[in-house]
This record gives structure tokens, sequence and C-alpha cells, in this order.
């Protein structure tokens, strides 16, 4: 197949495919006449990559999935290594977002007249306020 070929069925750009293969992802192909031709197999190794970005992963996340294990290592210890740690980062992300969400639902009932007002308004009694801000005022960098 020709790289637009590829590219058609599996919905990507061709360039997308050039940079897969430049940075490793997919395997380096022949080229008849100056063209590259691939597999059919190429289109299993490009689905492998739509599952994983839409799982998250970065894209040195899915070379470590391809290539950062020996060869030996079967495809469900590779994925549960990655996942056990992608789940722990959506796990901070889920606590973070969530904690944006409780002071943007704050934000939205504030009665404050004045800004100056707003933030010792918005922290309770749990909250803390930015280890950066003491006082009221911003840290330096020499502090």
């Amino acid at each position: 197949m020709t790289i637009g070929e590829v590219a058609r069925r599996a919905g990507l750009q061709a360039s997308a495919i050039r940079y897969y293969e430049k940075i490793g992802l997919l395997p380096k192909t022949q080229r008849i006449g100056g063209q590259r031709r691939y597999e059919t197999g190429v289109l299993n190794y490009l689905e492998v990559i739509d599952v994983a970005k839409r799982a998250g992963f970065r894209m040195d996340e899915i070379q470590q999935l391809f290539h950062g294990f020996g060869k030996g290592t079967p495809a469900f210890r590779r994925w549960q290594t990655l996942a056990q740690r992608k789940i722990s980062e959506m796990d901070e992300l889920i606590a973070r977002a969530k904690k944006m969400k409780h002071l943007l639902e704050k934000a939205d009932r504030c009665k404050c007249l004045d800004l100056e007002d707003c933030g010792k308004a918005f922290l309770s009694k749990n909250d803390q306020p930015s280890p950066r801000l003491r006082l009221g005022k911003r840290m330096t960098n020499e502090e």
C-alpha cells in the first residue's frame, strides 16, 4: 500500500504516518521508485497507536509500549505496566480537577465587593493557600 492508501484507511494524514515512522513507532518500510510501500500489518500498529492516544498516553509512553520492554515481554504486561502508571496519573488529575471545580463553585457564589476580599473568602477550614503565597504577598524566587 502507498502512504496515501494507508493514511486513507487509517483516517490519518500522511505526515502523521511519516512522523510515526521517523520516531520508530512504525517499522521502516521498503521504497519502490522512491515511494514508501507498506504491508497491511501497518494498520495494526496504527490501531494500537490510536488506542494508546485515546487512553491518554503521550508519544514517549507509546514508544515505551513498543520498545521499552524486553523482546519476550507479552503485550498484556506492557499495557499493565503503563496503564497502572497512567491510572495513578489520572487519579491525581481527577483530584486536582475536583479541587478546581470546588473553587469555581465558590467563585460562582462569590458576593465580595472587592477582589482583595475574595482570596480569604474562598478558603474553607480545609483549604490551604498556594505555597507560593504568604500573608497575601507573592513569594519571590529568593524566599
